[in-house]
């Protein structure tokens, strides 16, 4: 891109980045951040005016569900990949139900029934007998009240089984729960609106269980039928407060979690790429939450609030721990040791797989001695693991429906690539390309879904920005192959080429694109270091690595030739270059500290190269002394990490003893190295830690001495995290600190299940994407797979519901029905017959 293409570019970003702060950030409202729920909205609308029954309460309401109807004819959740979530049959008829109450939306009618039966045997389009608990209350009771209030449903052919179960699946359900169940993510009185009249519900049974605020277990749906029931006048504040809170469609839960919308919101800018431009605005969010996390650490949970609470416990750690805080494991671990929370999770597990998925990231960031974290990461994986199983089985399976079909794929690279082998830039791609549905999990009877991405200017710019990125990283490549190529480090003839894979390690294991002289620094510094050790490992004679080393040591490359004269060369033309720079900026010449790093380095080249050739065998300690600086870690990231602020040094260069955290680095890389790449070195004769294991202990074998090293990687690998992301450790900048973490993620990358490193191919497509690819998203045309499923008429074929009556239920309860007050007919009848005596648990067809 040329140079004023990109200055345009970089104005666009800034325009957006103002103008969301100030619309979105300066004056915060987590309304914008809910997704409308269909199903509840719809309840809203069916109450009529105290004054004026013929009109509605909440006109609003109405009108929104008129205008709200999707070009398919369907209200309703859409999945990422543009097909109505299973939510879509429920909330489309509760829809319908609202407009025919009214006498309005003709069109509406005709385009939701044609849906119905246009659509529904896609989405029941299943191989088992299970239906999640909240569909079978909430579906056949729409059906019913659907019914009653003369509308005409029609299924397609061939649903038979399929509806018969969900209705066996209620019966079921209505048997052996109570009316109000501890153990139940939502009891059965909070799906009030969905009770047939076998359920007997008192007026106490309703009034005893609402909050304070005046809702039914925080249910607008419940509530709106609980008003209806009753006349409650503290439940009609609330559906008043709540239509005035979100007067255009309401959201599934209310009153909102502030505090998890802003969790929410920050994750989204995060994981899209953004954090850079809102540093002051994620601080002042995460202090707030930090405070308040504080005191609630010791509150008591209800079970039923139990689920929403680990979520954002888990999402709150996460994040806080990122952004240095000293939060402990047992902020969000405290689920463990309620056996009735992890025994239902255990159960219900497809219910909640974006809680557990929110469980297992937050045990990304693990340091040492977190038993806790270890227990919730095998639970929160093993669970996951069974999610993506039965998805893999059956991709329609009515629970998951399309929301699953999404996350899973988020999921699977979760467990299949951890996030500590991950590097940002590719995880922000996927994240745009991927985040077009925002599900948190399923709610009573929808997908609760907060979303960041309702704000079209929050997705311009992530795009925006991530086409901005490759821009840079194009040029940059540029440049750098030049400069590889005039020195004559990329065609020594001999090891391996690394210019393209270095750059790109060290471009995409960060967020941020203006830091590129330390960018350019680790580049060059680490392909000089792949040419170097590929000459001291395969190429040079003794005598040659020995005269080289000499040279180095007293930094004159007099009497040098071939191969050592161009790496001297090249080594000489990097150090000269950052001190000029550092001179420049900062009035200190540093090329002494900079010459030292690189001589301790070559010595132990020398080093590891004669133990080879005389064939001595180090003891591990002292293989590990040499070994953690022949990694060469030290001299890639610390010259660099000298130019990571562009006003200021954010790191005074200092050579052996080094930071903690440096040697920590150190040890860590050279371990990853050694556990991936033992085969080939000892093919070559070379000396390897995994190898000197095994030697020491020669009654163990080579994978008992593979889990040795790996052993001791974790531990270091768990306090370098520490040290990286925890602010009261020391006085060493959080710039520095996260550098050393993300040259951390770029060796896991590259050592993590095999040495891509050493492959010609396996980073190629990781590359293009990060580079040269365009990103496969679309903002102003969104995918719409619903075209390939054109609406048909009614066919002989299809079917009518008749009736869909529950029989009647004994209940443990020995309460009667409020018959007239909580009657269906009384208060939501059109003027249709009133459903007959109840019969058998199932549909009849036509």
């Amino acid at each position: 891109m040329p140079w004023f293409l990109m200055e345009s570019s970089l104005s666009s970003i800034q325009a957006l980045v103002s103008q969301i702060k100030q619309e979105i950030l300066s004056n915060f409202n987590p309304s914008l951040f809910i997704s409308p729920s269909a199903y509840d909205t719809a309840w809203l609308a069916l109450v009529p005016c105290p004054n004026s029954p013929r009109s509605p309460l909440f006109k609003g309401c109405l009108n929104w569900v008129l205008k709200s109807q999707k070009e398919e004819g369907f209200w309703g959740g859409v999945g990422g990949d543009g097909l109505p979530a299973i939510d879509s049959l429920p909330a489309t008829l509760a829809c319908l139900i609202a407009i025919k109450k009214w006498g309005v939306g003709e069109q509406n009618l005709k385009k939701g029934l044609a849906f119905i039966n246009s659509y529904s045997e896609m989405l029941f389009k299943v191989k088992d007998d299970k239906f999640p608990r909240w569909f079978a209350i909430v579906f056949p009771a729409m059906v019913e009240l659907a019914l009653e209030n003369g509308l005409e449903i029609v299924f397609p052919k061939g649903l038979e089984a399929v509806l018969s179960n969900i209705s066996l699946e209620r019966q079921r359900i209505l048997q052996t729960e109570e009316l109000v169940d501890n153990y139940q993510f939502a009891p059965l009185l909070a799906y009030l609106e969905a009770l047939p009249f076998s359920c007997p519900v008192h007026e106490e049974d309703i009034e005893r269980n609402l909050s304070e605020d005046g809702s039914l277990f925080q249910s607008p749906s419940a509530t709106a039928r609980a008003f209806l029931a009753t006349g409650n006048l503290k439940c009609l504040d609330y559906l008043k407060t709540l239509v005035a809170k979100h007067p255009n469609g309401v959201p599934a839960m209310y009153p909102i979690d502030e505090e998890l919308v802003s969790l929410c919101m920050v994750n989204q800018v995060q994981r899209l790429g953004l954090a850079e431009h809102f540093t002051k605005e994620i601080g002042e969010i995460l202090e707030q939450i930090y405070r308040s996390y504080k005191e609630q650490e010791k509150e008591a949970t209800t079970f039923n609030l139990a689920i929403t609470k680990i979520y954002k416990d888990s999402l709150a750690f996460r994040l806080l721990r990122m952004h240095g805080y000293n939060v402990t494991s047992r902020s969000f671990c405290w689920f463990l040791y309620h056996e009735e929370i992890v025994a239902h999770m255990e159960r219900n597990y497809e219910y909640f797989t974006s809680v557990l998925y929110n469980v297992y990231r937050a045990t990304d960031l693990m340091f040492s001695g977190e038993g806790e974290l270890e227990e919730a990461r095998l639970f929160s994986r093993k669970l996951l693991e069974k999610s993506l199983k039965l998805t893999n089985i059956n991709d329609n399976v009515i629970m998951f429906a399309n929301f699953q079909k999404i996350i899973g794929r988020s999921i699977d690279h979760e467990l299949s690539i951890p996030w500590i082998a991950r590097l940002d830039h590719l995880d922000h791609r996927m994240w745009i390309e991927e985040n077009q549905v925002d599900t948190l999990w399923i709610a009573k009877a929808t997908f609760y879904r907060i979303s960041c991405l309702q704000n079209h200017k929050l997705m311009q710019l992530a795009v925006e920005n991530f086409e901005f990125r490759q821009s840079i990283y194009r040029k940059e490549l540029e440049e750098l192959n030049r400069w590889s190529k005039d020195l004559g480090l990329s065609e020594m003839g001999f090891g391996r080429e690394k210019t393209t894979y270095c750059y790109y390690a060290v471009a995409c294991s960060t967020s941020v694109p203006h830091d590129s002289v330390a960018r350019l620094i680790v580049a060059k510094s680490a392909i000089l270091v792949t040419v170097a050790d590929d000459f001291y490992d395969m190429e040079g004679s003794l005598e040659e690595l020995q005269t080289l080393t000499q040279a180095v040591q007293r930094w004159d490359g007099r009497g040098l030739t071939g191969h050592g004269k161009v790496i001297f060369l090249g080594l000489d033309n990097l150090v000269r270059g950052v001190a000029t720079k550092y001179l420049h900026r900062q009035g200190i010449d540093i090329t002494e500290k900079l010459q030292n790093m690189w001589r301790e380095t070559f010595v132990s080249w020398l080093m590891e190269t004669t133990w080879s050739k005389s064939e001595y065998i180090p003891s591990m300690e002292e293989y590990l002394e040499i070994g953690m600086t022949s990694i060469a870690v030290h001299a890639i990231i610390l010259p660099a990490s000298c130019f990571l602020s562009t006003s200021s040094p954010s790191y005074e260069l200092k050579t052996s003893p080094y930071e903690t955290i440096t040697k920590l680095l150190m040890v860590s890389t050279r371990l990853l190295n050694d556990i991936q790449s033992y085969e080939k070195e000892i093919e070559v004769g070379r000396k390897n830690l995994v190898m000197l294991h095994q030697i020491e202990n020669s009654r163990v074998g080579i994978e008992n001495s593979i889990s040795y090293v790996r052993d001791i990687l974790n531990s270091k690998k768990k306090e370098l995290l520490e040290h990286a992301l925890i602010d009261d450790l020391g006085d060493l900048s959080k710039s520095f600190r996260h550098f050393h973490l993300s040259c951390l993620r770029v060796f896991q990358m590259f050592f993590n299940s095999s040495n891509v490193f050493d492959s010609a191919t396996d980073l190629l497509h990781d590359i293009k994407r990060a580079i040269y690819m365009p990103l496969e998203y679309n903002i102003s045309k969104p995918l719409n797979p619903l075209k390939q499923y054109p609406s048909q008429p009614v066919e002989k074929g299809s079917y009518k519901i008749q009736a869909c009556v529950i029989k009647a239920i004994n209940y443990k309860s020995k309460r009667s029905i409020i018959r007239q007050q909580f009657s269906i007919s009384s208060s939501l009848r059109l003027g249709c017959q009133k459903v007959v005596t109840p019969m058998k648990p199932n549909f009849r067809f036509i």
